[in-house]
């Protein structure tokens, strides 16, 4: 269990810490949790649990900087909050082995997305902010609730495409990750699903990711982002694809 523990708390420093600057961090501690061999459904509720905190932390320190347009992101709460209950209640509904099959080919449409991100983002708007279609965020939150690898690159997508600022999208994004998972955690929570050992391990590494991130974002931005947890993903899918299917 402490050489669990260690990798567990590897991996939830590094998705976070990618996902945080770039979102899809789900894309690389979900499919490495599976790989552990840890049931589906708690590798998501652990997941969930340590996003809740690793989110929130992250969130606090860009509204602290004062970077975040903190009534949109309020009024998005409760869509968001919808979605994720409706996500998890679905997730806990479906056995193992065809929720482990869903979520493969969930990992390849998120890796896509992931890969298509940076030309969503070059057409953004840069000199005006356009409305945002609130209920767009209960699909989004429904897919956090349900799975959630590539969920920040969808909200770091219609934040940047709607005119906000690349900081401020991070603040957004990790405000309505915090309110996905939060609610989405408490259904796994009240169905069984959640090991503390794995949640815990998996979040201390998550808190730690997220602080390292939005304290180095300015800094690191220009980096390859896309490409690295591309070449993540493509591991870990082929190698899940391996586990499931042989």
């Amino acid at each position: 269990m402490e050489t669990h523990f260690i990798f567990l708390t590897l991996i939830g420093f590094v998705a976070t810490f990618i996902g945080t600057l770039g979102g899809g961090g789900g894309l690389i501690n979900l499919p490495a949790m599976l790989l552990l061999g840890v049931p589906i459904h708690t590798a998501i509720a652990a997941n969930k649990f340590s996003n809740t905190f690793s989110s929130f932390s992250s969130f606090y320190t860009v509204w602290k900087r004062g970077e975040i347009d903190i009534k949109t992101g309020l009024k998005i709460i409760p869509f968001t909050m919808l979605g994720g209950v409706l996500g998890a209640f679905l997730a806990s509904t479906l056995d193992e082995p065809l929720l482990l099959k869903i979520a493969l080919i969930l990992l390849i449409f998120a890796t896509l997305l992931n890969i298509l991100k940076s030309k969503m983002i070059n057409k953004a708007p840069k000199d005006q902010q356009t409305k945002l279609f609130y209920p767009t965020y209960i699909g989004i939150g429904s897919y956090d609730g349900l799975f959630g690898p590539g969920q920040a690159t969808l909200l770091m997508h219609s934040f940047m495409n709607a005119g906000y600022s690349y900081i401020n999208s991070i603040g957004l994004t990790r405000l309505q990750t915090f309110s996905s998972c939060f609610v989405s955690f408490l259904v796994y929570f009240s169905m069984g699903h959640f090991d503390w050992r794995v949640g815990v391990a998996l979040g201390i590494g998550s808190v730690i990711g997220a602080q390292s991130a939005v304290r180095l974002a300015d800094h690191l931005h220009g980096l390859p982002w896309k490409n690295i947890l591309t070449g993540f993903s493509i591991y870990l899918i082929i190698y899940l694809s391996y586990k499931i299917f042989w």
